[in-house]
C-alpha cells in the first residue's frame, strides 16, 4: 500500500447499485486504480517466470483493486464474484447483474422519460407529494446517466400543476428568470404558496 490514506469503503448490500458504483468509482480514482478496474490489464500468455516491473506493478494494483471490491461486498453478495480472476472481471459481473447491460439501461431510460413527460399533478394531491414524485423520477433518470437540468424540471413542473395553481404560475414566470431559477427555489416558493393557501382556505 502506498502513502495514500484509504477512505472508508462503501458497503454494497444489493440495493442502489448506481449510487454505490459512483462512490466506488470516485474511490478508485482517488487511489489511481479506476483505469485498471474499468478496462483491466493484459496478462501475457504464458506468464513469464520473471515478470517485468510494469507487469508486476499492474498485478499488484489489480490485487489491491480486487481486494477493495471484495471488502465492499456484503457477505450475501460476495459469492457472486468468487470466480473473478481480476478487478475488472469482478466489477463487470456486478455491473451486469445489478445495473443491466446497455440495452436494459436504454429501455429503462425510455420508460423513465415517458413517465417524466406524462407527469401531472392530481387534483387531490399536495404540492409536496407531487414534487417528491418529480424528484424521484428525476433521480432515477440521472442515475442511468441522463443529463437533465434544473430548467427542464422547472418548466415541466410549471406546466403540470393542477388548476389550483393557475394564479401562481404567471406570477412566478413573470418575476423569475427561468433559465437560472433552480428546482429547489421553485420547490421553496410553491411550498410557501401552499401553506398560505391552506391558511386562507
Amino acid at each position: 500500500m502506498s502513502g495514500h490514506g484509504m477512505p472508508p469503503i462503501p458497503i454494497f448490500k444489493g440495493e442502489k447499485y448506481h449510487l454505490w458504483s459512483l462512490k466506488m468509482k470516485t474511490m478508485f480514482k482517488s487511489q489511481e486504480l479506476w483505469d485498471l478496474v474499468e478496462t483491466g490489464y493484459t496478462e501475457p500468455d504464458p506468464t513469464p517466470a520473471n515478470p517485468d516491473a510494469q507487469l508486476k506493478d499492474s498485478r499488484k494494483k489489480d490485487a489491491r483493486a480486487l481486494f477493495i471490491i471484495q471488502s465492499a461486498l456484503d457477505d450475501e453478495i460476495f459469492p457472486r464474484i468468487t470466480e473473478a480472476k481480476n478487478a475488472h472481471e469482478a466489477w463487470e459481473i456486478l455491473k451486469q447483474e445489478y445495473l443491466g447491460d446497455d440495452r436494459v439501461v436504454k429501455v429503462r431510460l425510455q420508460t423513465l422519460r415517458s413517465d417524466f413527460a406524462s407527469l401531472c399533478m392530481n387534483d387531490t394531491e399536495t404540492v409536496q407529494k407531487y414534487l417528491s414524485r418529480v424528484t424521484e423520477i428525476v433521480g432515477q433518470m440521472r442515475s442511468y446517466g441522463e443529463k437533465i437540468n434544473s430548467e427542464m424540471i422547472v418548466s415541466k413542473v410549471l406546466r403540470s400543476l393542477n388548476d389550483n395553481w393557475n394564479h401562481v404560475i404567471p406570477a412566478i414566470e413573470e418575476s423569475k428568470d427561468l433559465s437560472t431559477y433552480t428546482f429547489d427555489e421553485l420547490m421553496g416558493s410553491l411550498l410557501a404558496h401552499e401553506s398560505r393557501m391552506k391558511k386562507t382556505s
